[in-house]
């Protein structure tokens, strides 16, 4: 694997770490922790054994490749991590490591915790990104520009809405996740099958304990093999990849030379060419593009994983561990590049209004159809606009000329009438009042 050449260039260190190896080993043990305690707090255990044990966990610094080796035999590292807390408490206390639980009550444990840490750093990056968006859209609300379909201009725009646009999306995405953080995450203790039977009639009360120690919700019954938790979390973060994707994919487009709307904020030898000194290419995000497509990927794993046989999964389980620590760790990658894009983004309102410009006035004819209708039918002024359209495309004239040079138009649109149509600052709809609800939803939802 070679995650310690490509892993820096997707995503950030505090990414990284959040999810990296020795991140779950800390978040087991932890687990273990909690379980002593809880156990202790029952009257299962001697309260002296859950000291012992909770100080060992969190000392102990376990080397995360030396037991996912020694887990091999098992097929996951908690046997061997146990084993190795054991050694490190008294005898007496040792008897009680681990005491009801099975790997998988550990292992999903875990996840539920780095998740919540991996979570919270994601949410930071949104809520800066959102900050970006909202002043993209308030400052550029009447900075004109092309609206693209099919990759050709369609009608005028504002960047602003733009902007706005990409606000919207994602709130809706940052209200998943959190929404996920909040109420999808809980902790997992079911035993050997999912009945707790080696904890007698305590085993409920163990369970509550031991979701308070952790400050995770306690779930109704183990969910060992009902996984809608893990996939409902990596579709939430496919989701917020698929967005931050759009608008680095707006960026990407924007920042073309031919049509030079935008910039990525450049700097220490960002968006270099290693043969073209001349390219200044969108590097943050080409590399956000990059890793939220390998998010969409790993989501489908995590859906994958949703059947799984009777009370233990022949291998769907162990198929979510990589995929779900990957779709954190590239969903975080992916909106750090984002958001530092959109907080550095250099913007052309000179170049959007050339690029409004070189159609000629072909990007107004729907708004010159519009009004000649009232006149002429709507099937007729389309005929008519539609053939002064494909005149500009063949001679290369403007849409003005070829509009006053059309008899049937000038009997019904006066050449004022046809200037008006022609403004695209005239023809920007309900852009500005879509601006403020964005921004109002911002300001509301923080």
């Amino acid at each position: 694997m070679s995650g310690e050449l490509f892993g820096p260039i997707f995503v950030p260190g505090r990414f990284r770490e959040a999810v990296s190896g020795r991140a779950w080993v800390r978040a087991m043990l932890e687990a273990e922790a909690a379980l002593a305690r809880a156990e202790a707090r029952v009257g299962l255990i001697p309260e002296e054994a859950a000291g012992e044990i909770s100080r060992r966990c969190r000392q102990m610094d376990p080397d995360p490749e030396e037991l996912g080796r020694r887990g091999r035999a098992a097929g996951n590292p908690v046997p061997a991590l146990v084993k190795a807390l054991a050694a490190e408490v008294p005898e007496e206390a040792a008897r009680h490591v681990h005491k009801g639980a099975t790997s998988q009550d550990i292992t999903d444990t875990a996840a539920m915790l780095v998740c919540r840490e991996a979570l919270a750093l994601i949410l930071s990056e949104l809520d800066a990104l959102c900050a970006a968006c909202a002043r993209l859209a308030e400052e550029h609300r009447g900075i004109l520009m092309p609206a693209r379909t099919l990759l050709q201009q369609a009608l005028p725009t504002t960047f602003g809405l733009k902007a706005a646009g990409w606000l919207v999306a994602t709130l809706e995405a940052r209200r998943r996740l959190r929404e996920a953080r909040e109420r999808g995450l809980a902790a997992q203790l079911g035993g050997a099958a999912g009945t707790l039977a080696s904890l007698g009639e305590k085993g409920p009360e163990v369970l509550r304990e031991y979701a308070r120690e952790l400050g995770l919700p306690e779930p109704e019954l183990p969910w060992h093999t009902a996984r809608f938790r893990i996939a409902e979390l990596g579709g939430a973060l496919a989701l917020a990849a698929g967005t931050l994707h759009k608008v680095a994919l707006d960026i990407i487009l924007m920042a073309q030379t031919e049509v030079g709307e935008v910039a990525e904020p450049s700097g220490g030898g960002r968006g270099g060419s290693s043969t073209l000194p001349h390219k200044r290419n969108p590097i943050l995000s080409v590399t956000a593009s990059a890793a939220a497509r390998r998010v969409q990927d790993h989501a489908r794993t995590l859906y994958g994983a949703l059947a799984q046989e009777h009370e233990r999964a022949a291998g769907a389980w162990h198929s979510e561990w990589e995929a779900l620590s990957e779709s954190l760790a590239l969903t975080g990658g992916a909106a750090a590049a984002v958001r530092e894009a959109l907080e550095g983004l250099e913007v052309d309102p000179g170049r959007m209004q050339e690029n409004l410009g070189i159609t000629e006035g072909l990007i107004l004819a729907e708004n010159v159809t519009t009004l000649a209708a009232a006149h002429l039918g709507r099937l007729k002024a389309h005929e008519m606009v539609e053939a002064a359209c494909r005149r500009v495309v063949e001679g290369g004239g403007s849409l003005r000329e070829e509009l006053l040079a059309e008899p049937g138009l000038r009997e019904v649109l006066p050449e004022e009438e046809i200037d008006a149509a022609l403004d695209p600052a005239r023809y920007l709809g309900a852009a500005g009042e879509f601006v403020d609800r964005a921004l109002e939803k911002y300001r509301r939802e923080g």
